[in-house]
């Protein structure tokens, strides 16, 4: 079969595959690797390509490591370093020495045991984030904390990697490993010396095309990737500095946007490949051990970093909740068990129990995480022990704003003035590079993107703003915009501008609060109205009664008549 054939057909199942998910309310991305245990060559063997299947599997994790860097910034590593290192390092140790108390225990040989403790001890990243983005909860402390220890033990896993492909070939040595981190730092340097030198200066005009931009951004992500994986870090660990280098600047939150539905796709290619490679020959036989050794993962491992993290100061409730990300062992487990086979260190029925604790794991975990808080209340009592009488951990701090303004250009000003003065917290969403420099300059926090967007508007969340205010006068964006808050926040105070009286008429129909017509009332009077009314529902609600009573009078019945 061409590849091109196979891969359709591989997207055709899953999509099939997909819909019997959804209509039995299971988890998606259940759905995408039990298709590939249905494709691959336990049962209908249709992947004949598992190479071409595997490199698009690998973009797909590329895209999602940039798009999760693109939210990163300086300001979220210093928060959450430190718990990310003790507990992502921590959990490795102790659910080694544990994993392999218990395997030796049942039988297992003392080189066997150390490649099954290992592969215990790393969790993936890749499913993680992708239930975490499914959940919006990325960017909540719990969420920073998990994406924060799953990385270092990227780091982590890579040196693992290095150490098992060398001990094969018999030429392991400190020097090696070394070698590999000067590398890393001399490259990160480089990294840093670009963006600075040259990136920052060209910001206006990459910002100017976004066919330009988007091309960019991707050439960007891979290459940097690449650069790491050639070096011999993890395609995950350079898709995620690739990233990071990128976050501060004011179109990340765009090209993010934008790269969401490709990284989509490449993903559940990989989820199909991950499937794919469970050979489930003679697996009745080892069910039992794999069932041992995946309540260890599924139950230990969450209680090593809930410990650590309650020794660090934060609540049960962050701690179980970033506890449930490494309640599975990843595919990087799958890549050291054969790492082990090709080395004639461990035995066939290493990597088949490998790959049914891998199975087992990645099936329970996803549940596990998708309830966490279904979990966490029926295990609330229990939970206590893990958190300390003194707390250490702050409040989760996600930015929450009061008020949203589309467009900057028509009248912004006079509202930012207002809302500073009456001390609302707020964000400005702008399309116009030029404005975003001048907003900048201003320090008046924005959002460079299109109003358009629901993933925009999805990741601002304006089910929690009271008051929304677009100076665009562009008649599709308020319709956008006012039937997205007819579903998200109906209680919300919505003012949009109208360039006649008709279009001012439907945007009231559609559920506005007040409408500015040019020849009406200005961004001044309304802004003045604010500072006197505040988001009081009812009052827009008078002034809107007025308004559209002055409408009838002075042009819709003249129009008409």
């Amino acid at each position: 079969m061409h590849p091109f054939s196979e891969i359709s057909l591989l997207i055709a199942f899953s999509a099939g595959v997909a819909l019997l998910m959804r209509a039995l309310k299971q988890p998606l991305i259940i759905g995408h690797i039990l298709t590939g245990i249905i494709v691959g060559p336990s049962l209908l063997g249709f992947v004949q390509s598992p190479e071409t299947v595997g490199l698009l599997g690998e973009f797909g994790i590329a895209l999602l490591l940039f798009v999760v860097g693109l939210g990163l910034n300086p300001k979220v590593v210093r928060e959450v370093g430190k718990v990310a290192v003790f507990t992502g390092v921590g959990q490795i140790l102790f659910t080694v020495l544990f994993a392999t108390l218990l395997t030796r225990a049942l039988g297992y040989s003392t080189i066997e045991s150390l490649y099954l403790s290992v592969a215990m001890a790393f969790s993936s990243t890749i499913i993680i984030l992708k239930l975490l983005s499914d959940k919006k909860e990325q960017n909540k402390l719990y969420g920073k904390i998990s994406i924060g220890f799953l990385l270092v033990q990227d780091v982590v896993a890579t040196f693992a990697l290095v150490i098992a492909s060398a001990s094969g070939r018999g030429d392991l040595s400190v020097g090696g490993i070394l070698e590999l981190c000067l590398i890393g730092l001399w490259l990160g340097a480089a990294i840093w010396s670009v963006m600075h030198v040259i990136l920052r200066p060209m910001t206006a005009f990459l910002s100017r095309s976004q066919e330009m931009l988007f091309l960019f951004t991707i050439a960007w992500a891979l290459g940097i990737s690449t650069a790491f994986y050639e070096i011999g870090f993890s395609l995950e660990v350079g898709a995620l500095v690739a990233g990071v280098t990128l976050a501060s600047f004011s179109y990340a939150q765009e090209v993010a946007s934008r790269l969401k539905p490709l990284r989509d796709f490449f993903l559940i290619v990989f989820f199909i490949a991950l499937g794919s490679r469970f050979e489930l020959a003679n697996f009745a036989e080892f069910l039992p051990i794999a069932f041992i050794l995946s309540a260890l993962v599924l139950i230990g491992n969450p209680i090593i970093v809930m410990t650590i993290m309650g020794f660090l100061g934060y609540t049960k409730r962050t701690a179980f909740k970033a506890g449930l990300a490494v309640a599975q062992i990843s595919e990087f487990s799958l890549i050291f068990l054969l790492v082990g086979q090709s080395n004639n260190q461990i035995s066939d029925d290493v990597v088949l129990t490998g790959t049914l604790v891998a199975l087992i794991t990645i099936a329970a975990s996803s549940y596990m995480i998708i309830y966490a808080d279904k979990l966490y209340t029926r295990l609330e009592p229990l939970l206590s022990i893990f958190e300390r009488k003194k707390l250490k951990e702050k409040a989760e701090t996600q930015r929450e704003y009061q008020a949203v303004l589309i467009g900057y250009k028509r009248g912004g000003h006079e509202f930012v003035k207002v809302l500073r003065n009456i001390t609302k917290r707020f964000l400005v969403i702008d399309y116009d590079p030029d404005v975003i420099e001048d907003l900048d300059r201003k320090h008046i926090p924005y959002i460079y993107g299109d109003a358009t967007d629901p993933e925009l508007l999805e990741e601002i969340d304006l089910s929690k703003i009271k008051l929304i205010v677009s100076n665009v006068t562009d008649y599709s964006t308020n319709v956008f915009v006012l039937q997205h808050l007819a579903h998200t926040n109906p209680s919300a105070v919505v003012i949009c501008h109208a360039d006649n009286a008709h279009e001012a008429a439907e945007f009231y129909g559609l559920g506005a609060s007040y409408v500015m017509l040019p020849n009406y009332i200005g961004s001044e009077k309304i802004s003045s109205f604010i500072k006197k009314s505040g988001f009081s529902k009812s009052e827009f609600k008078r002034y809107r009664e007025k308004h559209l009573t002055y409408l009838r009078d002075h042009y819709i019945d003249s129009a008409e008549a």
